[in-house]
Formats: structure tokens, sequence, C-alpha cells
């Protein structure tokens, strides 16, 4: 309770606080911002169809419903996450890669810009995968149903959607980093976390609704404070590795061991 009384109390921690609300706010916004040049009746389809589970429930998990709503915030997160999967994994077998990794802060700017790049590159590609498979029928995604997100296609009108979709997925790759750098910090994680915890209510809802919702309600509720207080215990746990210092003669002083631990 003191810690959470010195967000209160110290300015520089609560403006890192306000500041990071203030952005995962702002990604709510852009949840619900349509893009330009999609059909919202096939917009809605898409939502109801996601609603009955599959695939579709699954992908609009990490992007908090933005991606069956095609949002400004479609592609959420994980391109920027892919992005920097592929650099750690390309440091072992790219020489210039390892030694900028070498370099300390400033080689790690360099990894971070060119994570940047290849972030741009997957959004545009998975822009264009997501356009062409709605704009023809949703192919597996949605259950067989015919849903054409493009009624009137042109390439021009393909070209706004794939980079409206782009400048969103690069909009919230740099919230993230400002979150990382003038709030709380772990932005990419805190957006993920914002998106999961926003299904929470309609799950929550659902489970009510169904037959015995409030014994199935208070029971899902308790196994979820449940899991968190494990997910907390682990992190905190420490395995302490007991470390022994010998005797030293300094001048005409003997100092004795002292024993402490690495945690």
């Amino acid at each position: 309770m003191s810690r959470i009384g010195n967000i209160i109390k110290v300015p520089d921690l609560r403006n890192k606080v306000l500041f990071t609300l203030a952005m995962l706010v702002l990604y709510r916004f852009g949840s619900f911002l349509p893009v330009p040049g999609v059909d919202q009746n096939a917009v809605r389809a898409i939502e109801d169809q996601a609603r009955e589970g599959g695939v579709l429930a699954y992908l609009q998990l990490f992007s908090g419903r933005a991606l069956t709503q095609f949002s400004l915030f479609a592609l959420g997160i994980m391109p920027y996450i892919t992005a920097s999967i592929i650099m750690q994994i390309l440091q072992v077998v790219i020489p210039k890669l390892q030694e900028w990794q070498q370099q300390g802060a400033v080689g790690q700017r360099k990894i971070t810009q060119w994570t940047r790049y290849v972030t741009i590159g997957i959004s545009v590609l998975q822009a264009t995968g997501f356009t062409f498979l709605f704009a023809n029928g949703g192919g597996g995604l949605t259950g067989g149903s015919n849903i054409n997100l493009v009624s009137v296609w042109s390439p021009m009108r393909v070209m706004l959607i794939v980079v409206s979709l782009t400048a969103g997925s690069a909009l919230l790759m740099w919230m993230g980093e400002l979150i990382t750098n003038r709030g709380v910090g772990n932005g990419m994680s805190l957006i993920i976390f914002a998106s999961v915890v926003s299904g929470m209510p309609a799950a929550f809802s659902a489970i009510y609704g169904s037959e015995n919702g409030t014994v199935k309600l208070v029971m899902f509720i308790a196994m979820f404070v449940a899991m968190i207080g494990f997910i907390v215990f682990v992190e905190q746990g420490q395995r302490r590795i007991p470390v022994q210092f010998a005797k030293r003669v300094v001048g005409r002083k003997q100092y004795a061991g002292q024993s402490t631990y690495i945690p």
C-alpha cells in the first residue's frame, strides 16, 4: 500500500504512470478507429463470426479485437515481436550483427533501428495478406462464410488499406517505445497486456450468462486470482547461492571472512 501511495506522492512516478495510462487509452481508441476503404457491414459479420470461436477468436486475442474490427491497430504489436525474434536469431549467423551486439549501447541502437525496418516490412506483408484474404471470402478463417471486406476492388483502395494498417503498426511500435522510455517501462508487454485484458469483461459476461453462470464465474475468478498469485510467487522466488569470503590481511589488521549469498 505504501508503494501505491508513492504513485500519488512522487511527482516523477506519478507523471510516468499517467503518461503510460494515456498511451494505453490512445491504443484502445485506435483499436476501434476503422480503416478507410473497408465495408463496415462485412466488419460486423467478421465480429459475429469471431464470437463463435475458432481461428478468428484466437487471432483477435493479442490485438484486443482490433483485427476483427479491421481498425487502425489491427496488426497489433506482433510484427514488432516477430521482428525482434528474427533479429535475435540473425545475430548468431550474421557477423555484423554480432559486432553491433558487442559495441554496447551504440550497437544496440543500430540493432533497434534495423528491428524497426524489419517491423515495417513484416507489417506490409501481413497487411497485404489480410487484405487479400478477407477480400476473397476470408479463406478458412470465417468458417466457410463468404465475407468480402473490400466491396469495391481497386489497386488504390487495396494500397490505402495496406498503408493504413502498416502506419498503425508503426505508430503502435512508437507508442510502445515511448512507454518504455518515458513511462513505467516494458511498453510492448503492457500493450499486449491491455489487448488481452480488454476481452475479459466480455468473457466474464458470457460465462455469467451461461447455465449455472454464477457458480462458473466464481470458480473462474478464483482460478484467475490463484494463477496470478502463483505467477508472482515464482517470479519473486530466489535460490540463494552461498558465498564465503576468506580472511584477509590489510597492513597489520586482519579482517574476518564474510558469508553472503548470490540471489
